[in-house]
């Protein structure tokens, strides 16, 4: 599992899916949320601005990415 680290109170999930490498630009990241391949804390994700905390997981076509 991967960890990025947040300097401020939240992260929204495009942004976090970008800085863990999981997606190049946030047009890739939304494609990826819109077609169903991204999850947070187990449940499908549907929102690119869903905020984001520290302990949250994310995940995106298998890779696991922990907020720390």
């Amino acid at each position: 599992m991967r960890e990025i680290s947040i300097r401020d109170e939240f992260i929204k999930l495009g942004q976090a899916m970008k800085l863990s490498g999981l997606s190049m630009s946030g047009a890739e990241a939304k494609e990826e949320i819109l077609n169903g391949n991204v999850s947070v804390n187990g449940e499908k994700e549907e929102r690119r601005g869903r905020k984001l905390y520290r302990g949250d997981v994310f995940s995106c076509n298998g890779e696991e990415v922990k907020i720390i």
